[in-house]
C-alpha cells in the first residue's frame, strides 16, 4: 500500500463513495442538508490537502483524510478508509502523514470534529493522543484537539 496525494480524476469517485458508506450514515443532518454538502464537496477537497491508501500509485483510493492548516492549526475534516481496509492502520497512518505535513508547515496543534455516535471514530482520535475539548450541541459533535509531541515540555 502507498500513501500518496489525491488525484482528482483518479480518486474523486473513490471519495465520494467512502464519504457516502463511511462519513453519511454517522451524520445527524437531513437529507437535504447532506446533498447541498455533498454538491459543495468537489470545492472543499479543492481547498486543504487530501492523502489517500490506493494498492498500487495508479489504483483509486481505498482511504483518504482530507484537512486545512490555518496558522498553527491542522484541522482534520474528513477522514474514512473502506470498510474491507479498516483496522489495518490505514487511518493511523494517514493521520501521522497529515500532522507530519502539518507540522513541516507550523502547525503546532490538530483538532477534529468527530459525530456524536460515531464511537470508532471517538475511540481511534484518543488512541493517537486527542481529548475531547467539549461537546457542540448545535451540530451534534464533539471537538477533538491535539498538541504537537514536539510542543509538550518533556522533564530529563
Amino acid at each position: 500500500m502507498v500513501i500518496r496525494q489525491r488525484k482528482s480524476k483518479l480518486d474523486d469517485t473513490a471519495i465520494m463513495r467512502l464519504i457516502d458508506s463511511q462519513l453519511v450514515p454517522l451524520s445527524h443532518m437531513s437529507e437535504s442538508e447532506i446533498n447541498k454538502i455533498r454538491k459543495e464537496i468537489p470545492l472543499r477537497m479543492n481547498r486543504g490537502m487530501t492523502f489517500v491508501v490506493s494498492s498500487e500509485p495508479d489504483q483509486e483510493a481505498v482511504a483518504f483524510i482530507h484537512f486545512l492548516m490555518h496558522g498553527e492549526l491542522l484541522y482534520v475534516d474528513m477522514m474514512a478508509v473502506a470498510t474491507k481496509e479498516q483496522r489495518k492502520r490505514y487511518g493511523q497512518n494517514l493521520l501521522l502523514k497529515a500532522e507530519q505535513f502539518a507540522a513541516s508547515r507550523g502547525c503546532k496543534r490538530s483538532k477534529v470534529m468527530v459525530d456524536e455516535g460515531n464511537i470508532k471514530g471517538l475511540h481511534f482520535y484518543q488512541k493517537n493522543g486527542y481529548s475531547t475539548i467539549r461537546y457542540i450541541m448545535i451540530s451534534r459533535c464533539y471537538e477533538m484537539e491535539k498538541e504537537s509531541d514536539y510542543t509538550k515540555v518533556r522533564s530529563p
